[in-house]
This record gives C-alpha cells, sequence and structure tokens, in this order.
C-alpha cells in the first residue's frame, strides 16, 4: 500500500490557480509540448511546469494524454452514435456492458446516460454495411436490449474545451 503524504491530501483539495489552468489550457490545445515549450508560453521556470504538471496528475486533473485520430483516414469513414435502452430489469448489468463495449472494435467511446436512453455508443466503420454488421452483431442482439437506434456523424464541430 502506497503512503499518503499529508501535503498531497491539501493538495488534492486546493482549487486549480491561473498557473494550473494555464498549463491544462496548454496541454488540452498541444499534449505533445515539450515541457521547454510548455514553461515558456506559460512564462513559468521549466522546474516549476515539471512540477505543476506532476501534481496535476497526481490530484487527477490530468488523466492522460492521447492522440486524436481522424477515422477517415484509418478508413473508417461513417461515424456513428449509436443509442441503446435496456429493459428495466437489465440495468445493473453496466459492469458488464461497459467491459464488452469498449472492447470491441471501432468503439471510440461509451456514454451512461440518463433520459430516454440508457448508453451511447460513439462508433466508427469503414462503410455503412459494416456499420449494420456492427449494431447488428454486437448491440441489438444483447439480452436485455430493449432498443437500438443509430445517428449518423455528418460533421464535427470543437469546443473551447474544459479551461
Amino acid at each position: 500500500m502506497t503512503a499518503v503524504r499529508r501535503e498531497d491530501l491539501v493538495q488534492e483539495m486546493q482549487p486549480l490557480d491561473d498557473l494550473d489552468r494555464t498549463l491544462v489550457r496548454l496541454l488540452a490545445e498541444d499534449a505533445a509540448r515539450s515541457n521547454k515549450t510548455l514553461a515558456r508560453a506559460a512564462g513559468v521556470a521549466e522546474s516549476t511546469c515539471l512540477n505543476r504538471i506532476r501534481a496535476l496528475r497526481r490530484r487527477g486533473v490530468i488523466t492522460g494524454v492521447r492522440a486524436e485520430i481522424a477515422p477517415e483516414q484509418l478508413g473508417l469513414g461513417v461515424v456513428a452514435m449509436v443509442f441503446v435502452r435496456f429493459h428495466a430489469q437489465q440495468r445493473t448489468q453496466f459492469a458488464q456492458w461497459r467491459r464488452e463495449i469498449s472492447a470491441l472494435p471501432g468503439v471510440i467511446a461509451g456514454y451512461h446516460l440518463s433520459g430516454a436512453y440508457d448508453y451511447l455508443v460513439h462508433v466508427a466503420t469503414e462503410s455503412p454495411d459494416a456499420l449494420r454488421d456492427f449494431v447488428l452483431d454486437h448491440l441489438s442482439h444483447r439480452p436485455g436490449v430493449a432498443r437500438v437506434e443509430t445517428s449518423l456523424v455528418f460533421d464535427t464541430v470543437r469546443g473551447p474545451g474544459l479551461v
């Protein structure tokens, strides 16, 4: 078991200051920036920048660094949102559903929802036929699934992010 330092606990509870927000915003814009470039853009010493980034990771503010992939460049030109509704008695099986869905090829993300549908699966496939097969083979036949509705994504607009 890892020992928890008191200063780590205190730091976890502190809100983000201006420097933290600046670093998070800069990383959200381009996570591949070097520490040197990041420090220069934030107007701080490299050591300060590195320590702050480490603290943000420790606190769970920064949870990972990922590349944005253009699905069409991988031959996955059909992007869709698949809405899934479960029968009421099946809603207790979301943990299993999450594990299974996250392992399927082409799944970009899954979202547990409130409202008319219980789950949203963001998926990319190579063709309309492949999308149909994905829905029929992996979603609609599952025990407990009451309804599946698919919407094609025509365009994606990115917002300014969280900070």
